[in-house]
């Protein structure tokens, strides 16, 4: 019964992949088992289609996975993050409970996570039996690309559950259950799998299928083995409750650099992608552009009817309109203090920290209105304004999500290179972020890069600082943070900064009290003053805005529980999720989370 379901889920899988909707010259079903199916391309194709489909599950990346896992930091919140004792807010708060109401169902991402990994496997065991790699290009890069998704399924039940059990081969009857093992295991076979697969991948564009950023490519086997390198060398929660580098040699931060510096320069002496205007790697990413290419590497595939990324993670819109059918937006947004980390001119501010809803063209401002209080902004890189069609669907927006973009690869090959060769050598690669950040400021981005490559701790500071600003919305700051050991130490700044804020003290004094907006003629655009440095309230009352309201935590007199809120617990004693009950419960007793402080 396992192998025809298997086999039905191959044959569904071909009529969902734009590269099989030609034609096929098929077996008939009754020939349909693995020495045909792994020996002709066309069909093994398939099993890409099926691994998608664990992905894209309503409980798997959709709507569990992109939406909770991530927050809370000093960059991005839960929206909802004072209701502490909330299931989803619990998910954030570094106290998360086994039988989350969220997530203690067996088809949540856990579940779907190893059921894409268990489908890759029954693949990758077949094309390396039948498919005839060796001879067969087509059959080499199909096995690339689920080598790298099955990375992927990986790198992320990491990054959520920290030490999982390792199955690299099919379930049999002796490894139906499996206790978790240390995650460098499983780090050193990814490491060796993405060598292998960027062997076989082509480069974007390279030949068809690399033409769209759907499907694998080298440059993102490469950059997600430089991910993998940076995790791995780096600091974590591990079985002993410890947060500690690892032990193995084979994993020591001097190698795993190595390995990042390497993949990521590759990647960028291809010149095979390159850096977009800011602003226009989310228009195109909201577009649904697709081409490969340009900045984006990768991403996550959803159809129009599912996903979940504006809805969870957009720009709110507080009622249906012509943009969307679905109410929905603002779940994440940015922790409050973004809105003023950027220095002046920084063009990142505007595209990622949104201080408005849309509110249908009823609102205080017309198109747009402000919201209720400062602790409620959103990520300006997802907005149904930005479609090129309007969303009809209740539940899902069907935006794919943006994996990996190579500014990430220039990013983490500047932080490698300076651990390796120190900060000179580094210093090109992060001068390229800083001088799309501030277009025709040079003089500003040679100021900031001198005091950047003063030494290597300084560089690893601007390093650290980049990141958060470059990549606020896409849920990559939890994992730095973690690998960097820095998790408890930016949070606690975090909480300080919030509070400063709120009370106008510190680098905050001089804000105003106030924010003052009106709409623009277009009707569709608020106007705001007050969000910048130098900023007062006795010039935005003179200016003539037509409406003005207190900037403060505080909208239900409660803003001492903001910060709080951001960690009910130490953040390093739960910095992963708790295997949930379910799966506890029908683990013959191998599996428990004894590591945790539940």
């Amino acid at each position: 019964m396992k192998k025809i379901i298997y086999i039905l889920f191959m044959v569904a899988g071909i009529t969902t992949l734009n590269s099989c909707k030609k034609a096929l010259d098929a077996p008939t079903k009754s020939s349909l088992d693995e020495s045909v199916i792994f020996a002709t391309p066309g069909l093994a194709e398939g099993a890409v289609a099926g691994i998608i489909q664990s992905f894209g599950e309503t409980n798997s990346y959709r709507g569990r996975f992109l939406v909770f896992y991530g927050i809370n930091n000093d960059t991005e919140v839960n929206n909802a993050l004072k209701a502490t004792s909330d299931d989803k807010s619990r998910l954030s708060n570094y106290n998360a409970n086994v039988n989350n109401g969220q997530m203690n169902t067996d088809n949540n991402a856990w579940a779907k996570f190893y059921e894409g990994i268990e489908r890759a496997n029954l693949a990758i065991r077949g094309i390396r039996t039948y498919g005839k790699i060796e001879s067969s290009p087509q059959m080499a890069q199909i096995l690339g690309e689920i080598l790298t998704l099955r990375a992927v399924l990986y790198n992320d039940l990491i990054k959520g559950w920290g030490d999982v059990p390792a199955r690299f081969e099919p379930i049999t009857t002796a490894t139906t259950y499996l206790a978790r093992n240390d995650r460098d295991i499983i780090y050193k076979q990814l490491l060796k799998d993405l060598d292998e697969a960027a062997g076989y991948l082509p480069w974007p564009n390279d030949n068809a299928t690399t033409a769209k950023v759907e499907r694998v490519s080298k440059a993102f086997a490469k950059g997600l083995r430089a991910r993998l390198a940076l995790a791995a060398g780096g600091y974590a929660q591990r079985l002993d409750g410890t947060v500690r580098l690892s032990s193995d040699a084979e994993l020591s931060k001097d190698k795993m650099y190595a390995i990042a510096k390497k993949e990521c320069v590759d990647i960028i002496n291809s010149g095979k992608l390159r850096l977009l205007g800011f602003e226009e790697v989310f228009r195109k990413l909201n577009e649904e552009a697709g081409a490969a290419g340009l900045e984006s590497i990768w991403e996550i595939p959803f159809s129009e009817g599912r996903g979940r990324v504006i809805f969870d993670l957009g720009v709110k819109h507080l009622k249906t309109d012509k943009y969307t059918g679905q109410n929905k937006g603002g779940t994440n947004g940015p922790n409050p203090i973004m809105l003023y980390e950027y220095e002046t001119g920084d063009v990142r501010r505007d595209v990622t920290v949104v201080p408005y809803e849309w509110d249908g063209g009823t609102g205080d401002t017309g198109g747009y209105q402000v919201p209720s209080s400062l602790g409620r902004l959103y990520f300006g890189k997802y907005r149904y304004e930005w479609m090129k069609r309007r969303v009809t669907s209740t539940n899902d927006d069907g935006l794919n999500w943006m994996y990996m973009r190579y500014a990430d690869v220039v990013l983490m090959a500047a932080e490698a290179i300076n651990e390796l060769d120190g900060p000179a050598a580094a210093a090109p690669y992060l001068k390229m972020i800083r001088d799309r950040a501030f277009p025709g400021n040079a003089a500003k981005v040679t100021t900031f890069m001198a005091a950047a490559t003063a030494s290597k701790q300084a560089f690893f500071n601007a390093i650290v600082n980049e990141r958060a600003l470059e990549f606020t919305g896409e849920m990559l700051r939890k994992g730095d943070l973690i690998r960097w050991n820095l998790l408890n130490t930016k949070i606690a700044e975090a909480k300080i900064k919030l509070q400063q804020l709120e009370n106008r003290q510190g680098k905050y004094a001089a804000l105003p009290l106030k924010i003052y907006y009106k709409t623009a003629a277009n009707g569709e655009t608020v106007e705001i003053y007050g969000l910048n440095y130098g900023d007062t309230d006795a010039q935005g009352a003179a200016l003539g805005y037509t409406s003005n309201k207190t900037w403060s935590l505080a909208a239900s007199g409660d803003a001492s529980t903001y910060w709080d809120a951001l960690a009910v617990k130490d953040p390093n004693a739960q910095q992963v999720w708790p295997i949930w009950q379910v799966f506890l419960d029908s683990s013959n007793g191998l599996l428990n989370n004894k590591n945790l402080n539940l």
